[in-house]
């Protein structure tokens, strides 16, 4: 039994990443640029009270319909947020990871607010984000 080559050929379906892009939450991802390779671009989030509605730029890495990017919440809060996943079916599905090196907390309800140091399991939060193309 003769088995067919292109059985074994695999097709390469890429869709173009640069555009606006929503998450589940309606926090927006804008890619300007995806040429050699590379990411660039901003995102608004609709949720952290920290960068919300702020444009904070992101820089990042893309393969076929594999993508990675990162932002840096600085000047407004200390964290940098990282999200790495693939292109399918018409959206972008990821995994993040969000790392803050202090919180801001009170001893009690009233007292005044000092920042505190995190260490590494407090600093970090994973999540899903699925982004959706708006244009």
């Amino acid at each position: 039994m003769e088995k067919s080559e292109n059985k074994f050929k695999r097709r390469k379906i890429v869709m173009a990443l640069k555009g606006s892009w929503r998450n589940q939450y309606g926090s927006q991802l804008e890619i300007t640029d995806e040429s050699n390779g590379r990411i660039a671009g901003w995102f608004r989030s609709k949720v952290d009270g920290r960068i919300k509605g702020h444009e904070i730029a992101i820089v990042g890495v893309h393969q076929e319909n594999l993508i990675s990017f990162v932002l840096n919440g600085s000047p407004y809060t200390k964290f940098v947020v990282s999200w790495t996943g693939m292109l399918r079916e018409g959206r972008i599905e990821t995994l993040f990871t969000l790392v803050a090196s202090e919180r801001l907390t009170a001893e009690a309800e009233g007292a005044p607010a000092r920042n505190q140091q995190l260490g590494p399991w407090e600093a970090t939060t994973v999540g899903a984000d699925v982004f959706e193309r708006i244009s």
